[in-house]
């Protein structure tokens, strides 16, 4: 199972407000991300699921500032698929708490 981070920034919006592209591709999330888990953060979007799925998904993501009027859009995107156990976003948050625990 794959952990993607990905924020898409749209520009030459005319406005420096994001907030109703990031609400219209959340939107695309909730329609398409079937059997995916998402976590909408302060500065991006941590998804989880099938690596083919989230890049599929991330794609339709990128086009969604094109159909509300942005001009160009710049889409980073940062994938940790570890193969050799399960990795999720949960178990990834918890292991770091359990040593901030360790240093108490």
């Amino acid at each position: 199972m794959a952990v993607v981070d990905v924020t898409v920034v749209p520009l030459g919006t005319g406005s420096t407000s994001l907030s109703g592209f990031v609400a219209a591709c959340q939107r695309e999330l909730q329609r398409h991300g079937a059997g995916l888990k998402f976590e909408l953060t302060a500065m991006g979007t941590i998804i989880e699921g099938d690596l083919d799925q989230i890049l599929a998904l991330i794609r339709r993501l990128h086009e969604v500032p094109f159909k509300h009027g942005a001009a160009r859009v710049n889409t980073i995107i940062r994938i940790d698929d570890r193969r050799d156990k399960d990795s999720n976003i949960a178990g990834k948050v918890k292991s770091v708490k359990e040593k901030l625990k360790e240093d108490s």
